[in-house]
């Protein structure tokens, strides 16, 4: 493992600080996105040439009922990302736990969004400050009661192999090689069709 921890100490010299570019407007604070932490990692990793696998696993999907008495989903994900090293083929896992809350579908893609990057925050020792970050919408509605989902057949997720740093679609190997090659991070194609328009 000495040549994957040398790789690892210097990425972690890469992304020992990341600026707090998200804004929670009902707490009002700032916070590190999800996006920020990915891309500084993803830049950091492909320049020592280690690769990751990440696999999710859905721990727990339950109803809210919000102060407003609107009903949503909260969801908890824990995500396994194995880092492997290109030259030596020396790998290691790391885990990040994560929790999203939605009304509509998004409640685990936003629970394994923050795993991930929680995985690589704790993992790499990211400094950002201390500030945990919320949904403004969740903070506002405030929850009462938790109701679980009675389980019908058993979830198996299958392992993620890339995901769009921008916007968490999974995306293929096909898409995400050509996108590291021609922007240097893993994004999907309708992201990288406005990255053409904004150039």
């Amino acid at each position: 493992m000495q040549k994957l921890a040398k790789k690892l100490i210097e990425i972690m010299k890469d992304c020992a600080y990341i600026t707090k570019n998200g804004i929670n407007n009902f707490h009002n604070y700032k916070y590190a996105t999800s996006a920020d932490v990915l891309e500084k990692v993803n830049t950091a990793m492909v320049k020592q040439g280690i690769c990751s696998t990440a696999v999710p696993e859905i721990i727990s999907i339950n109803e809210i009922t919000t102060a407003k008495g609107n009903i949503e989903r909260l969801a908890t994900v824990k995500v396994n990302i194995t880092l492997i090293d290109r030259d030596s083929d020396e790998s290691i896992t790391i885990t990040g736990l994560g929790s999203g809350q939605d009304a509509g579908d998004k409640a685990v893609m936003k629970a394994q969004t923050a795993a991930i990057k929680y995985a690589y925050m704790l993992s790499f020792a990211i400094a950002t400050g201390d500030d945990p970050e919320a949904d403004s919408k969740t903070d506002e509605n405030t929850t009462v009661q938790i109701k679980p989902i009675p389980k019908k057949k058993s979830v198996s997720v299958k392992p993620v192999k890339a995901v769009c740093m921008n916007c968490g679609v999974v995306i293929s190997d096909k898409v995400k090689t050509y996108s590291m090659e021609k922007y240097g991070r893993s994004l999907c194609l309708d992201c990288q069709k406005e990255i053409k328009v904004i150039a």
